[in-house]
């Protein structure tokens, strides 16, 4: 495995645990657009850092992209207010359910077209198959805990 996917498998194993967290410090607190905003202080926080680190040369190069692109922020704060609101009530995994069969759909249509500059992986047959396979094994695992 590459250390990409290894990166990236990382990162998919933090998803449940960031909404597992968050959700029960939003219902601790009684407010969970104040522990969204907790985690955004500490994400903050903690990116800031690596900037200092890794070199602050590519913050001037900001004022010069396309504006569309700062969106990114608007879907990150979606998801981590939804996310903090639903999974308390509705489970982290039923959650986390609907958010991998929404990202499965997402990907697979940027892919398809090339959007936002992605590499474009044509949406064929066998990948259509394939994300169906996915979809119903996620939905699988929400079966087996009813």
């Amino acid at each position: 495995m590459t250390s990409q996917a290894m990166l990236m498998l990382a990162a998919g194993v933090g998803i449940p645990i960031l909404a597992a967290l968050n959700a029960r410090l939003g219902a601790n607190i009684g407010s969970p657009a104040a522990a969204a905003l907790i985690l955004f202080v500490v994400a903050f926080c903690a990116t800031g850092v690596t900037v200092l680190i890794t070199g602050t040369e590519p913050i001037r190069a900001l004022s010069a992209q396309p504006k569309h692109l700062f969106m990114a922020g608007f879907f990150v704060a979606f998801y981590v207010l939804s996310i903090t609101y639903v999974a308390p009530t509705f489970g982290v995994g039923n959650a986390i359910f609907f958010v991998l069969i929404g990202q499965l759909i997402s990907a697979a249509a940027i892919d398809h077209f090339g959007l936002f500059g992605a590499q474009v992986s044509e949406l064929g047959p066998l990948r259509v198959l394939g994300i169906l396979v996915m979809a119903a094994g996620v939905g699988i695992t929400q079966l087996a805990e009813r």
